[in-house]
């Protein structure tokens, strides 16, 4: 068992590098534009920060998740095929945990990182924006 947990963070970690290392850059950028879009939306609106949203209010929860998902699944579906693609030409092989594990960090952690921060960024900028409008 250690030495599989091994051979999979090794195989994980050698990724980014060689083949297909492209995904790497361009998956974490798209989940963070989608983030910095649905971040932007919740501000508008006055929902607040999705992650904290998804602990503090379990009333939404469900709702919020959805949110998120139906946002990011493309993405996520898009790393998990060309992570297959690169375990089948790279690897020879399938290893869909790490598959799984590579998507998740991919698409996923940087949407989740970044969707509240945003939204909190853009709410302060709109207050800084109508109070620059009431006082002229």
């Amino acid at each position: 068992m250690d030495h599989g947990l091994s051979e999979l963070w090794q195989e994980i970690v050698a990724r980014p590098s060689g083949k297909m290392a492209f995904r790497f850059y361009f998956q974490p950028l798209m989940a963070m534009f989608l983030a910095t879009r649905d971040g932007i939306r919740d501000a508008r609106t006055g929902r607040p920060a999705y992650f904290w949203a998804l602990f503090a209010d379990p009333v939404n929860r469900r709702s919020r998740l959805r949110d998120g998902w139906h946002a990011i699944q493309k993405v996520f579906v898009l790393a998990l095929v060309l992570d297959t693609i690169y375990q089948l030409v790279v690897l020879r092989g399938l290893r869909p945990l790490a598959g799984l594990l590579v998507a998740t960090a991919l698409a996923i952690v940087p949407y989740l990182l970044l969707r509240g921060p945003v939204n909190r960024v853009a709410r302060n900028l709109m207050r800084a924006s109508k109070r620059r409008h009431s006082t002229a």
